[in-house]
């Protein structure tokens, strides 16, 4: 689940944060860290107690409605593709140094790697991710030390503060790219698969999403800082591509910062691909009934299909005029102005249906805390919506 959150994006907006507005966002990390952590908490009980989020659309608007829905909201899993592939691409040649080439034929490579292991078993997958993750953890705290940050500055970063609209705008974006929606529906789905079926699994699941969500945070914390520390000294004040850092931490620190920086970049975006198209891949067969929630041909091929067309990245940049950077920015935010909307409120109405979670349905704090999701998706909707599609359809940003 955290894998599928911390990706090209997650680095883009984590090294703006710390270039733009030094430590002052580190409050921000923690609280994006604290609320996807509440969403996954709400989604996992949702699989315990009752079933998953999917099959909830298909019992309470119709298998037809159901699926039209998961099928719109697969879009924008393709979407997320779209740009991971492009990511990948890109980050291989620069980091290869294959301008020659360009960057098109690795975006193709990266979504043909993404199906064979995506159809591995849930165990194997597992893994890889588990193993990249921590790698990335490692990665990124050991360019953090590097870069001697001031502790006593980082230290008043978690002090919530907003010094202007813009760092407001960027806080909410820390926010939205870590409550990932297609993880309502995976983590709801996948709680089978870890074993957690009862109310005496649910502090195994917590500690499992504590430790996960404390990876991803302290991984998100240690590129902030290497920016502040070393970025925003050195006269940066925007980031051109999400390489930028990169390049820039090696003309301070050295090659070495540049090269670890880049492979934790390929390898977070790699990451999230598998777990984002695993979703419209249960999604939509829960949705269409029973008989078919259970198929893994059927699973299989929606997952290929998928990725195959968020492998297709270089026609979109080719005819929609939009670059790498345009992608990696527009198309989570798509999905902050479309899906996150509509599954927070469907998760929400969800875990208050007593036919489902019977005498597990949400208190009154439980409701208190889970609303703050419900608005920040809402909020996001409402203040970038019509920007976010003008700039996918005028050619970027």
């Amino acid at each position: 689940m955290v894998a599928s959150y911390f990706g090209s994006g997650s680095v883009f907006i984590a090294s703006s944060a710390g270039v733009r507005y030094g430590y002052g966002l580190l409050w921000a990390v923690v609280g994006a860290v604290l609320l996807g952590f509440m969403a996954q908490d709400m989604s996992a009980r949702l699989g315990i107690f009752g079933e998953s989020l999917a099959a909830f659309a298909r019992k309470r608007l119709g298998s037809t409605v159901a699926t039209i829905l998961m099928v719109l909201l697969a879009v924008g899993c393709i979407a997320w593709t779209l740009e991971l592939t492009a990511a990948v691409g890109k980050g291989v040649v620069v980091l290869l140094g294959l301008h020659g080439i360009g960057w098109h034929p690795f975006a193709y490579l990266t979504g043909l790697t993404a199906m064979v292991i995506g159809i591995l078993g849930y165990d194997m997958v597992e893994k890889v991710m588990v193993t990249m993750m921590f790698g990335l953890l490692i990665a990124y705290v050991v360019v953090a030390g590097a870069s001697s940050p001031d502790l006593v500055a980082v230290s008043k970063g978690f002090v919530p503060a907003i010094e202007s609209a813009g760092a407001m705008a960027l806080a909410v974006s820390i926010l939205g790219t870590t409550a990932l929606w297609p993880n309502f529906f995976l983590e709801s789905q996948l709680v089978e698969n870890k074993g957690w079926t009862s109310k005496s699994d649910v502090p195994t699941m917590r500690r499992d999403l504590s430790i996960g969500y404390a990876v991803g945070g302290v991984t998100t914390i240690a590129i902030v800082v290497a920016a502040a520390a070393v970025l925003r000294p050195a006269g940066y004040t925007h980031l051109e591509t999400f390489l930028t850092p990169g390049r820039a931490l090696a003309n301070v620190l050295g090659e070495w910062a540049m090269v670890v920086f880049l492979v934790g970049t390929l390898a977070a975006a790699f990451n999230s691909i598998i777990p984002i198209m695993w979703a419209p891949a249960y999604m939509i067969p829960e949705a269409m009934g029973e008989e078919f929630a259970e198929s893994t041909r059927l699973f299989k091929l929606i997952y290929v299909i998928g990725v195959g067309v968020g492998s297709l990245s270089p026609l979109v940049h080719q005819y929609l005029g939009l670059s790498v950077i345009d992608m990696i920015i527009l198309f989570p935010a798509y999905n902050g102005v479309v899906g996150l909307p509509i599954t927070a409120l469907l998760l929400f109405w969800a875990v208050n249906d007593s036919d489902v979670m019977g005498e597990y349905t949400n208190g009154w704090k439980l409701n208190i805390l889970n609303s703050a999701l419900i608005l920040l998706a809402v909020y996001s909707a409402w203040s970038a919506g019509r920007f976010v599609i003008n700039a996918i359809l005028s050619g970027g940003l």
